[in-house]
């Protein structure tokens, strides 16, 4: 390498890091626009933004775990966004600033993604004391945002109280959110016939409290029977490591019924939490399990990204194609050559 092209890496570098200096001030004064910038860096898979992302994020980090962060689930027609943008109203109305980082499904196909959440919570976009930020899932496993984990950090030290995580409602999504939430709600739609047996008892168990949505109407009395049901479904799962008792409750998003009660709940989950040490330890497991799962995507991304693995790679899908190797034969094959 050259003397003039070392001196422009030099630069390079200290110019972003002067960048992120001033993004990483910027964000601590809660400056909207900043964060949003810092969060397109971070979910960026760009190379060049790679060194920038990380200095943002460990400077952050020591203004971060402020925060309550609730997972919010349900099947796609349940009222997921309806509900969030009622709820997050209500925080702020308490004087609360509420973060909403809500995940669009990508199309397999084409790679598209809706991002229209913003256009479905259009009162809470316009709150002052309210974000929100759509990212597409990417593909990624879970339908989850690569980043996801990391921009809670940063909406943190931008001084959000409460970061709410919106899934998409199906695959693995709600197992990859619970694991960086400290509150996880179900919501549910009565008269939809999955009360009991069309339910995941995965996620059952996941769920700290369970909200039947769209109590309204005539649905009022079909959320009464719903709410009965789940209550007495409960009983017959194991109890949970936290030393909470679950709790249903029903509401009405549409209506703003029931939302303060959920927000009730809420607090009393994380008060007792609290009191047991249960809060701290969990999310200093989730931050083990996180430092496993950045490790083994690194290690893939490195894998994949290296030029004579790509080639390599092509031939052995050829010889697949002509019935030559074997997967686990070409996987071998793929491995010995990255040890190279």
């Amino acid at each position: 390498m050259t003397s003039e092209n070392a001196i422009a890496k030099l630069k390079a570098k200290r110019n972003n890091a002067l960048n992120a200096e001033r993004l990483v001030a910027s964000i601590l004064k809660r400056d909207i626009t900043a964060l949003s910038k810092a969060i397109t860096l971070v979910e960026s898979k760009n190379p060049n933004h790679l060194e920038k992302a990380r200095t943002i994020i460990n400077s952050c980090l020591p203004h971060a775990n402020n925060s309550i962060r609730i997972g919010i689930t349900g099947v796609p027609g349940v009222g997921k966004s309806t509900f969030i943008e009622t709820f997050g109203k209500h925080l702020t109305n308490l004087g609360k600033r509420v973060a909403v980082l809500a995940v669009d499904p990508s199309s397999a196909i084409t790679k598209g993604s809706i991002l229209g959440d913003k256009t479905r919570m259009e009162a809470l976009v316009k709150d002052e004391n309210a974000f929100i930020r759509p990212s597409a899932s990417g593909g990624s496993l879970g339908g989850v945002a690569r980043k996801t984990r990391e921009t809670i950090t940063l909406c943190e030290a931008a001084g959000f109280d409460v970061i709410i995580i919106e899934t998409v409602g199906v695959g693995q999504s709600e197992t990859t959110v619970h694991s960086m939430v400290d509150f996880f709600l179900l919501l549910k739609l009565a008269g939809a016939g999955d009360e009991l047996q069309g339910i995941k008892r995965g996620i059952i168990e996941m769920a700290d409290t369970i909200a039947i949505n769209k109590a309204d109407g005539a649905n009022m009395q079909a959320a009464k029977l719903a709410k009965v049901e789940f209550t007495r479904a409960l009983h017959f799962y194991p109890a949970k490591d936290s030393g909470w008792q679950p709790k249903v409750t029903s509401c009405s998003a549409l209506e703003n019924k029931g939302i303060d009660t959920i927000w009730t709940i809420i607090a009393e989950y994380v008060e007792s939490t609290k009191a047991n040490n249960f809060f701290s330890d969990k999310r200093n497991n989730q931050n083990k399990y996180w430092l496993i799962q950045t490790i083994e995507a690194q290690l893939k991304s490195d894998f994949f990204n290296k030029s004579h693995i790509q080639e390599a790679l092509t031939q052995q899908l050829a010889l697949i194609d002509s019935n030559k190797t074997t997967p686990f034969a070409a996987a071998d094959y793929l491995l010995s050559l990255s040890k190279q």
